[in-house]
């Protein structure tokens, strides 16, 4: 990836997460006391911001298989309540380990 392209892409994100934060006290100037509103506003940065991110995870090691092994590695890990640490490290290895073997 370019440098200008990922000034580009953290600007982008950067512009819907603080939108999407600002959205909430510009409309609404009282407190929100729905709760189903309350938590689509507290989930869609994370939405936005995943959605964003996931595609180029399948790009970012030149290969798709490694990738999707770190994909893999991910998800089961998360599942079984391991901290973002653990995570990203074990994701990394499988993603090399993976494409050292092909």
């Amino acid at each position: 990836m370019e440098v200008g392209t990922f000034w580009i892409y953290l600007l982008v994100m950067f512009v819907v997460t603080y939108i999407i934060r600002v959205f909430p006290f510009v409309i609404f100037r009282k407190k929100i006391e729905n709760k189903h509103v309350r938590a689509f506003f507290a989930y869609i940065p994370y939405t936005v911001l995943g959605a964003m991110t996931f595609p180029a995870v399948f790009y970012a090691t030149g290969s798709v298989i490694s990738a999707a092994a770190g994909v893999a590695a991910a998800l089961a890990l998360a599942y079984r309540g391991k901290g973002l640490f653990t995570v990203a490290i074990c994701a990394s290895l499988a993603a090399f380990l993976v494409s050292i073997v092909i």
